[in-house]
């Protein structure tokens, strides 16, 4: 497909080229959309199966969520193959992510007592179904934490986190006027699918939604995180469009925070800011290049128009809906008044210079009030965001990694057993004994290893 409709920028500085237009500041909207669409009519798609079949004679750990900062380990049967394009895998690594503790704090709706949650990890490919093609048994995978299709308008033009068929949440529907893609463990907002915190994860569009991992030299941890935050961090600089010479403030320094602080470094940026509050986390800022302002001290707005006079060229929300620093947002989102704080991009408005760009990639779900939207309108500010596009991405990234230009395992703490989950879940939500991302582990992982 051409992308002659596009503005013109430099391939080569592009890592992923058949995706090349996200990586310049277009809308998306002059890609030959209605090609695609007659193509889809002719050869309507078949929706997953959202609930898989289980085979009751064999349990897998997994972790369930029973409401607000509680989940529970249990013993649930194993899925197996459902769909035809179905994969099982035998998960070695998963991660909490930040996102997680929104169901965890009772914020996500949508969530069922017993849910499966999680939703980045990776293993060996146990079974699959007849239609899978790329991906083989026994085969070491990632998994995407968003599940596409691979076969919709929007998968064909590499937007995969808005996949049309994988989710069928008419809530969404009604809220935002279409449905997102689905995802692993992450409510019925985004269809329901059993999560990746648990020893086996069935995978639907099998060779769409898994990255295989060829070289054994490289370790879980060095990898896990493409399913979803290395991915996620170097979204934000696209969104952003962070180049070389560029100018770019990070709110927020968990893991996706400083993973784009990592990226912005690697595409070239001239100066990085990361705000935080936490010194533990604002000094892995500094390894990876970044100024640091801690808020908590220091008045953010002030602060930047001293260290940059003029703003800095990209502010990239890596925060997101559910921290509030002052009282009127606070009582707002207790009493129901509002579902998102919108603190961070009014901070964010102000501070990006005139004609600059904000980029989103902190979770916002609903409505916020007290948007600055005359700020936003006169300083002609570019603003974008979204989930993750996992699969336009993680083959390019997983070649950096590979060759050693980054390392995404400094932001990791903490390495504990899956049957500790409930603990991590605790220690990563209290942000106690400086735990900043945490890597759980399956029995199968020590066996794994072993024979490897």
């Amino acid at each position: 497909m051409s992308t002659n409709n596009f503005v013109e920028f430099d391939q080569s500085k592009c890592v992923d080229k058949k995706y090349g237009h996200q990586h310049v500041m277009s809308s998306f909207t002059t890609y030959p959309i209605e090609t695609i669409r007659d193509e889809i009519r002719k050869s309507p798609i078949k929706p997953p199966t959202i609930t898989p079949k289980y085979d009751s004679n064999s349990m897998s750990t997994v972790l369930e969520w029973h409401g607000k900062k509680d989940v529970r380990i249990a013993q649930r049967p194993k899925p197996i193959i459902t769909d035809d394009s179905d994969a099982i895998i035998h998960v070695t690594s998963s991660t909490i992510c930040g996102s997680d503790l929104h169901m965890y704090n009772g914020d996500m709706k949508g969530m069922l007592s017993k849910d499966i949650i999680g939703h980045e990890c990776m293993g060996i490919v146990e079974s699959i179904g007849p239609n899978v093609k790329n991906i083989k048994v026994g085969d070491r995978v990632v998994v995407s934490a968003p599940i596409a299709c691979g076969q919709c308008e929007y998968c064909k033009t590499g937007l995969f986190s808005l996949c049309d068929i994988t989710n069928d949440s008419k809530v969404m529907e009604t809220m935002y006027g279409h449905r997102i893609c689905g995802a692993f463990g992450y409510s019925h907002l985004t269809g329901g699918y059993d999560g990746c915190q648990a020893e086996w994860v069935r995978v639907p569009f099998a060779d769409v939604n898994l990255l295989k991992i060829e070289n054994n030299r490289l370790t879980d941890e060095q990898v896990l995180f493409l399913s979803d935050i290395v991915c996620t961090a170097w979204h934000a600089n696209v969104l952003g469009g962070v180049g070389p010479g560029t100018t770019v403030a990070v709110w927020g320094a968990g893991p996706v925070g400083l993973l784009t602080v990592m990226w912005a470094k690697y595409r070239g940026a001239k100066r990085i800011f990361s705000i935080d509050c936490i010194e533990e986390r604002l000094a892995k800022a500094r390894t990876q290049g970044a100024e640091t302002i801690d808020f908590s001290k220091d008045n953010v707005i002030e602060t930047m128009q001293k260290l940059l006079p003029g703003g800095p060229d990209v502010c990239i929300d890596a925060v997101g809906f559910r921290y509030t620093k002052g009282m009127v947002h606070k009582m707002q989102r207790a009493v129901f008044l509002e579902t998102d704080s919108p603190e961070v991009l009014d901070e964010a408005i102000v501070v990006v210079r005139k004609g600059g760009s904000v980029a989103i990639i902190g979770d916002y779900f609903y409505k916020s009030n007290q948007f600055p939207i005359g700020t936003f309108m006169e300083k002609a500010v570019t603003m974008r965001g979204g989930q993750l596009y996992c699969q336009s991405y993680w083959h390019d990234l997983l070649k950096i990694i590979e060759n050693g230009e980054v390392d995404p395992t400094f932001i990791i703490t903490h390495t504990m057993e899956l049957s500790r989950a409930a603990e991590a879940y605790k220690m990563f939500d209290e942000k106690s004994d400086g735990t900043i991302k945490v890597v759980l582990k399956t029995a199968f992982a020590a066996v794994q290893q072993t024979s490897n």
